[in-house]
């Protein structure tokens, strides 16, 4: 059996199919493919407010050519979801309609507190009976939970990411309520460390050497941002071989993250390498070989 997920942030498009194992009464998803397509909607909608043209037309190719893959893997399910670029965007609702009548693929889209929620069914298998604060930061959004003995108590959204940021849209009024929020829940409930999802902060983990199921420490993340400030744009591409479209977003995707360790009071973060992908096969799992009660019938091709 395989299952497929489609994310549409507002950086990339991303997919991942996976094959669902079953080990001493655990399931595992093997990832069979993953493909990332850098469409960056958030570039066009957080300074104009629609996605464009020649944006809409490679958007559906590639949204095309994963239909094939799928359809080539054999896939039984699949889910698309759409976050902070697509909610925003003034012909989203348009885009939406044109795509599934020329591929019959549905785009489901969703708000902040579904994004977490789905981020959740991955995250909570990750903790233990400590105290965290998850923090995803993605190009238009960032997500905040906080875990008590592996219980959310809270959750919000805001609509600032790495691309908002990058191109002038930080707004003072959400930093300062994304700040008084995580003061607020985080230290009244004496968080002791964070948990950090998102391609940015995976990459910065990665570029840390750091081995997997080791915590990175906010004074390691600093060391790496003031190494990538002192770098041009060729040099992030040419010498640390980033992407081009995370070269550009990533130092204020960091930004996030460290703002929220200091005003939460916390100085080291895991990074578990997962995030809305694996949320979404999760749910796909769950809403077609278990009882479990999925989040919305509706997040589906039918």
């Amino acid at each position: 059996m395989k299952l497929a997920a489609i994310d549409i942030g507002s950086n990339a498009v991303r997919c991942q199919i996976s094959s669902v194992l079953h080990h001493q009464e655990r399931n595992i998803f093997k990832r069979v493919e993953y493909l990332r397509y850098p469409i960056k909607f958030g570039e066009d909608v957080f300074t104009s407010g629609i996605i464009s043209t020649a944006k809409e037309e490679r958007f559906t190719k590639f949204l095309h050519a994963l239909k094939l893959l799928m359809e080539v893997h054999d896939v039984s399910h699949y889910m698309i979801c759409a976050t902070s670029a697509m909610r925003q965007a003034h012909n989203a609702p348009d885009i939406i309609n044109r795509v599934h009548e020329k591929l019959g693929m549905k785009i489901n889209v969703i708000d902040g507190q579904t994004e977490a929620e789905l981020i959740n069914k991955v995250i909570y298998n990750l903790l233990d009976e400590k105290n965290y604060l998850h923090i995803d930061v993605g190009g238009g959004s960032t997500e905040f939970n906080v875990y008590i003995g592996r219980e959310k108590v809270a959750s919000q959204s805001f609509e600032m990411g790495s691309i908002r940021y990058q191109v002038g849209s930080k707004n003072d009024e959400i930093w300062m309520a994304m700040k008084e929020w995580v003061k607020d829940n985080a230290r009244k409930c004496h968080v002791s460390r964070a948990i950090g999802t998102g391609g940015n902060i995976n990459k910065i983990y990665e570029m840390a050497g750091k081995m997997a199921g080791k915590p990175i420490f906010r004074k390691q993340i600093e060391e790496i941002v003031t190494q990538l400030e002192g770098l041009s744009m060729d040099e992030k591409i040419s010498v640390l071989l980033l992407n081009p479209d995370r070269a550009d977003v990533i130092v204020p995707a960091a930004r996030i993250y460290l703002s929220a360790m200091k005003w939460a009071r916390i100085e080291s973060m895991l990074v578990p390498t997962v995030g809305l992908k694996d949320g979404i096969l999760q749910a796909l799992y769950e809403k077609h070989y278990t009882r479990s009660q999925p989040i919305s019938a509706d997040f589906e091709n039918k």
